[in-house]
């Protein structure tokens, strides 16, 4: 991975784990910061013209880290939380809400790990919800090569058995996982589309094949594995479509071992979707016809009909108390 430069906060210039990172990132231009939100937050920002070379930011995360899952998200179906030690994806899925949330492509890597996990443990001892997910703001794993997440993370849950963590990616990233006995309450969630739509709209995602070879390893190995299927986008051959992905998946991987299995229809908040065809006036999926109800936008032609037509072909592969539908 390369980025254009890195910007580096005073506070945490000096410390072990920044002085690691800047060793793995190379010989790039290197720029001190007082707060990572002048760079990132400023006025004026291109997301899509910054996403061609973005540059990596080292920061401290200030106040809350683990905040509530939203409404309908993950397998606890809201009743979890997550946490982001990164924000932007290294990725360009080109449906990808985070091109409306933020100003900025830039990478942030928040690097004080101890005080995620710090709140992580203040809120299971607060909360009866113990499920916490990462890869709401970013890939959990795609940088796992430079931000040593996992070095952190895994050891972190391993010895909190009463804790479930989610680990949301696209990425073939798993050597690192497999170095580490497999944890029985770490599920690594990939998310997958149809081919068509994974061609037309997950730019520089690796290619289906080459992420479930990466899940079957896990598998293999004994890791929980899920499969998110999502988003799911309206288009002539949905159905058709996505029985030959699940043909795919359920080839390759054992579903009845399967931690869980989940649909989500594409959704956008409407003030997200609106940057982002702003940013993108030439793409068509930004320019189909919505439907805009309760502040959230879905695409004309989906909907109830198409969501259950796939579910039904879903399970004929996986057993339903394996299934959810994510809001």
């Amino acid at each position: 991975m390369n980025f254009s430069s890195v910007y580096i906060e005073d506070e945490i210039a000096e410390t072990e784990r920044v002085i690691d990172i800047l060793a793995r990132v190379g010989d790039i231009p290197r720029i001190k910061i007082e707060r990572y939100g002048e760079i990132f937050n400023r006025a004026g920002q291109n997301f899509r013209l910054q996403k061609q070379a973005p540059a990596l930011i080292l920061a401290k995360k200030h106040g809350k880290k683990v905040l509530p899952a939203p409404e309908g998200y993950g397998f606890e179906q809201g009743s979890g939380f997550y946490f982001s030690h990164m924000l932007n994806c290294l990725y360009d899925c080109r449906y990808c809400f985070l091109q409306g949330m933020y100003r900025s492509a830039h990478y942030i890597l928040f690097t004080n790990y101890e005080d995620f996990m710090h709140d992580i443990l203040e809120q299971s001892a607060q909360a009866a919800g113990n499920v916490f997910y990462s890869g709401y703001d970013c890939d959990s794993l795609a940088m796992e090569p430079v931000s040593g997440f996992c070095n952190s993370f895994i050891p972190f849950f391993a010895n909190r058995p009463e804790m479930t963590l989610e680990i949301r990616t696209k990425s073939t990233q798993v050597r690192k996982l497999l170095e580490f006995d497999p944890l029985p309450n770490c599920v690594v969630a990939m998310s997958f589309t149809p081919e068509a739509a994974a061609k037309r709209w997950e730019h520089r995602v690796p290619a289906i094949t080459k992420r479930l070879l990466a899940m079957r390893k896990l598998q293999q190995a004994g890791w929980p594995v899920a499969i998110r299927f999502e988003p799911v986008i309206a288009e002539p051959e949905v159905e058709n479509n996505y029985a030959r992905l699940f043909q795919q998946v359920f080839s390759t991987l054992n579903g009845e071992l399967m931690h869980s299995v989940s649909l989500g229809e594409f959704r956008l908040p409407t003030d997200f979707h609106k940057k982002m065809v702003k940013l993108y006036p030439e793409e068509g999926l930004l320019a189909r016809e919505t439907i805009c109800s309760d502040g959230m936008v879905s695409l004309a032609g989906g909907g109830a009909e198409m969501m259950q037509a796939i579910e039904s072909r879903l399970l004929t592969h996986v057993d339903s108390s394996r299934y959810y539908r994510c809001a």
